[in-house]
C-alpha cells in the first residue's frame, strides 16, 4: 500500500474517529504521552507509536498535530518517522524536528504530512528520542507563518517497543 494511502487512514482515524473502522483499529496501548495503534485490513497492516504535542505555537490556532513512527512490514517500512501539523505545508520552508542539540529535517512534504527521505537519519531521531524528554517540530504553513509543536518523550520507548513488537 502506498504511504498516501495510510496517511488518508491515519488523518481519518485521527481527525474522525469513526465507529465503522473502529473494528479494525487496535489501541495496543497508552504509555504515558504515547499511544501504540495497529491498524489491519484483510492483507496487510500497520503499527505506529503516536502522541499529540503538550504544547503549541502559535496558542491561538489549535491544530490536529501528531508525530508518528510507523512500521508496515509487508513494505519493508521499518521506523518511518512522520508529522502532521493540521495544515498543509508551505514547501519554500523547511520542516524540522529539535531535541536538545539535534536536529532533522524532513525533506518531503506532501498536504498535511512530511517524512524523512534518509533512514539513518531516522534511526538516529529515535535514538535521541528515546534518551531526550521533549522533541520540537517547526513547520510553515501555507501563508509562510511558523507554527511549534512541542512533544514530550515520556513514553516513547515503551510505545515504540510496543509497535515494533507487533508488526515484526
Amino acid at each position: 500500500m502506498s504511504i498516501i494511502r495510510y496517511s488518508i487512514i491515519l488523518i481519518f482515524f485521527v481527525m474522525f474517529h469513526n465507529q465503522a473502522i473502529s473494528e479494525e483499529i487496535n489501541k495496543i496501548g497508552k504509555f504515558k504521552d504515547w499511544e501504540t495503534i495497529v491498524i489491519k485490513n484483510e492483507s496487510d497492516f500497520v503499527c505506529f507509536a503516536q502522541s499529540k504535542p503538550v504544547l503549541q505555537s502559535p496558542k491561538k490556532n489549535p491544530r490536529e498535530s501528531r508525530l508518528f513512527v510507523s512500521f508496515r512490514p509487508n513494505e519493508k517500512i521499518f521506523d518511518e518517522i512522520s508529522i502532521t501539523a493540521g495544515y498543509e505545508f508551505n514547501k519554500k520552508n523547511s520542516i524540522t524536528a529539535k531535541s536538545g542539540k539535534n536536529k532533522y529535517k524532513f525533506d518531503i512534504a506532501q498536504e498535511n504530512f512530511a517524512w524523512m527521505a534518509d533512514s539513518k537519519q531516522e534511526k538516529k531521531m529515535i535514538k535521541i528520542m528515546k534518551k531526550g524528554s521533549r522533541i520540537m517540530i517547526t513547520g510553515y504553513n501555507q501563508e509562510g507563518s511558523q507554527t511549534i509543536d512541542h512533544y514530550s518523550l515520556l513514553g516513547f520507548t515503551k510505545a515504540y517497543g510496543a509497535a515494533k513488537k507487533n508488526c515484526s
